[in-house]
Parts: C-alpha cells; structure tokens; sequence
C-alpha cells in the first residue's frame, strides 16, 4: 500500500438538526458551492463528484448523484456518482473521490454528504437504519437499530461487568464537548449525573442504553474538496491524507464476536502502520459514537485500551480536552447528530478544521495529526484516516 498523494483542501458543514431544508438536495446546495468556495475553487475546475446518502426509504427520491447538478447547475455536466455503505456512506464517498484523484484521472474531486431524517416519522426510522443490520436474522430485534447496540452493550457488560457509569461518563464528555461546536444538533451540557440516571427525561431505550447513550436522528450536509498533490501545492490550505484504510467484517452479529470489532482494530492497525504512527502520535481522534457503547468498544478496537477494557479509558479521563487523547472534541454523533450520508464527511470536515486552526472554539492548540473513524453497521465497513496538517 502506497502513501496517498491527494489532501484535503477545502470543506463546507451546515448546522446538523431539524432543519427546515425540504429535501437532500437543498441540503446538498447548501454546501456544494460553499466547500468550493473555501477551497479557491471554481466549478469549471471539478472533474469529478461523489455524493453520499444512504436513503433507503427515507426519500423517494434516488439517483442523489444527479442533485448536486440540480443544486448548483454549473456543475450538472461534471461526472458524479453516488456512494452508500450504511453509516460508513459518507467515508466511502471520500475514498472514491482519493481513488479518482489518485489514479491520475483528475485534478480535482467534490466530496458530498447528505440526509434528510427528520421528516420521517420515528417508528420508520428505526425500520429504514435496520436494513442496516442482517435482516434475516435481527430485524424482529425491539428498538431498532437501537436494539442491535443494545444487545451488544449487554453482551459487553455481561463479559466486563455493568459498565453504564463509563457510558454516561463518554456521554457527559461529548455532550460538553458539543456546546462549543456551532454546527452540532444539541448544544446542551447535561452532566454526567444526569446522563447516568434513568429518569422521564433520560429513559432506557434498548437494553442497558439510555437516550443519552444513543446518537440523534439528524438532518445536515458536509461537503469537501481534494486535490492532487501538485494542485493543492498553489492553494490556501492543505490537509494531508497520510493513510486511509477501509476493512470489512460479517454482517451477521451471530458469525463473529459481537464485541471485539475486529474490522475495526484491522482498520486502526493498519492505518496507523502505513502512517508510520502510533495511536500516541496521534493529537485528537473523531470516531463513530452513533452509541455510548461503541466509542468504549472503539478505545480497544484503536489501542487505547486492551480488550474489555475500554471502560477504564472513559474513567480516566484520558479521551476528555486535555486528555492523552482527545476523543470527539466536536461532540461526536452523539451531539452534533447523526444525519447517516453526511457523518462520514463531517468527521473529516470536524477533523480538518482542528489541522488547519479553523475550528473556532472547539481548537485543539497545537494539532497536527488527527485520526478518524468511521463504520457502517455494527462494525462491518470500517474505514480509518490519519490526517496531517501540511499547510
């Protein structure tokens, strides 16, 4: 495997929420433009576009790659093409984008990532996000794709011992983290006490998880631009993708370990060997909490903490500001929402802005190497990029 040669060079993020915007593609007018804008950009200049939702009835409306030309007409004759991998969509909207730049077939790729949630209502959600889960054998699972992480939450403490107390603590931390984020759907500090107590406000939605321990159904965009190394050279700002490593699993939680996310600790071994790195390089981490339960998994999946031990990192402290490694610095999906085409992007757009010391109050002083990940379904598509400031 061979060190990228394209970077990030420009990025765009609307607020994640109930936003009034109709459909995806206002979403994705929203920030097509803007992305180019910031990159130095024009639309004459793009040679390609990847565009990712996971729809999969949450509009009637498909062929999503067909909008951006909708949205922005100067860009309805550049060749697009839409990506969808579960939750993973918006990091396998990225990767095309880096393959096509890479292979030499173009200067420069747009990067798009949208979803509209919120005018669906609640009981269908939950249907819709299971066709994310191996249907033949969990769609009857309460609660949705709620319910899948709530099993595996269950096998974890059944295994590790009640870890709820730890969950709360990574749900207080992004929560706080999340006020200073502007673009983030709940903006609120709710504390660990409450998010540690069953309440009328705070129920247990599936298993041991409460509504703090479970990420929100979102509507938003973000968008990137990359560019070959030697066009990123004359631009204002670059962000180097020093690895990217995507690594599968079965989608059958009945077919492997449900608590190990082994593609995920491929991904992070890998990622961070072709890097040159270890996981204590790294200055912040952006990972995928769509539940409280996950970023704990994720700490041992990335090698902060050894298996079954997760929990003792949330209690540590040691992903909080100021920690051994900052986890979620922009609130995670668990504050800044969770809107399935456009996660992936936004953790990079979130990731990027901390390199490149434009990311406002949530700024990381100092930062220069950031890692992300991203995974689609419970751990089966996992994708992991290292991040550094060049420029």
């Amino acid at each position: 495997m061979t060190r990228t040669t394209a970077a990030i060079v420009g990025w765009a993020h609307s607020p994640f929420g109930k936003l009034e915007d109709p459909d995806v593609e206002s979403l994705i007018g929203r920030v097509a433009g803007e992305a180019l804008a910031h990159a130095g950009i024009g639309t004459d200049d793009v040679d390609f576009i990847t565009v990712g939702t996971y729809n999969n009835g949450f509009s009637r409306q498909g062929f999503e790659a067909s909008l951006v030309g909708t949205a922005v007409p100067e860009l309805a004759h550049v060749p697009a093409v839409h990506l969808e991998n579960a939750c993973a969509t918006g990091s396998a909207a990225l990767n095309a984008a880096l393959d096509f730049i890479e292979s030499g077939r173009g200067r420069i790729a747009l990067v798009v990532g949208a979803e509209k949630m919120t005018a669906t209502p609640t009981a269908e959600v939950g249907e819709i996000l299971l066709s994310a889960c191996y249907r033949r054998e969990e769609a009857a699972v309460d609660a949705g794709f709620a319910g899948i992480f709530g099993k595996i939450a269950a096998h974890y403490f059944q295994r590790h011992g009640d870890r709820s107390a730890e969950l709360a603590m990574i749900a207080a931390k992004n929560h706080e983290n999340g006020v200073r984020n502007p673009f983030a759907h709940m903006r609120k500090d709710f504390g660990f006490d409450f998010c540690n107590t069953v309440s009328d406000k705070n129920p247990l939605v599936a298993g041991p998880l409460r509504r703090t321990d479970c990420s929100l159904v979102s509507d938003g965009a973000a968008a990137l631009v990359v560019a070959d190394a030697e066009t990123a050279a004359g631009l204002a700002r670059t962000v180097a993708i020093r690895a990217r490593v995507q690594a599968n699993d079965f989608l059958p939680l009945s077919r492997r370990d449900p608590i190990a996310f082994d593609g995920a600790h491929r991904a992070w071994k890998v990622g961070l060997a072709t890097a040159g790195l270890t996981i204590d390089d790294l200055d912040l981490v952006e990972t995928h909490d769509c539940f409280t339960v996950a970023e704990m998994i994720e700490y041992e999946a990335m090698g902060l903490a050894a298996p079954g031990e997760g929990w003792k990192v949330a209690r540590e402290g040691a992903t909080r500001r100021g920690g051994r490694l900052p986890v979620n610095l922009s609130g995670g999906l668990k504050s800044r929402g969770h809107p399935i085409g456009a996660t992936g992007v936004s953790q990079h757009v979130m990731a990027a802005m901390q390199l490149a010391g434009e990311a406002g109050d949530m700024q990381l002083d100092g930062a220069s190497l950031a890692g992300v990940f991203n995974m689609g379904g419970a751990a089966v598509a996992s994708y992991v990029s290292i991040l550094e400031r060049t420029r």
